[in-house]
């Protein structure tokens, strides 16, 4: 797998393309935002993240909540 990024982490976006994800996987934006609020709560290092409200929005590579294309194509998340 590889992923590039684009934007500013304080900016209004961050957009992640990731290619190799493999066609078929049960994934949902609520499954990326789950791990985002337990970051919020406090885990890891220093406390900017108590005050950032991160929420992921899937554009592109999910249809259904299952990744689709295979890992020839990339996937978009911001």
């Amino acid at each position: 797998m590889r992923y590039l990024t684009a934007g500013e982490s304080h900016g209004p976006r961050l957009t992640a393309i990731i290619e190799g994800v493999p066609a078929g996987l049960p994934l949902t934006a609520e499954d990326i935002n789950g791990d985002l609020k337990r970051r919020q709560g406090g885990y890891g290092r220093g406390g900017r993240m108590k005050i950032e409200s991160d929420k992921v929005e899937i554009t592109s590579g999910v249809r259904h909540g299952k990744t689709n294309r295979g890992s020839d194509y990339p996937s978009c998340y911001q």
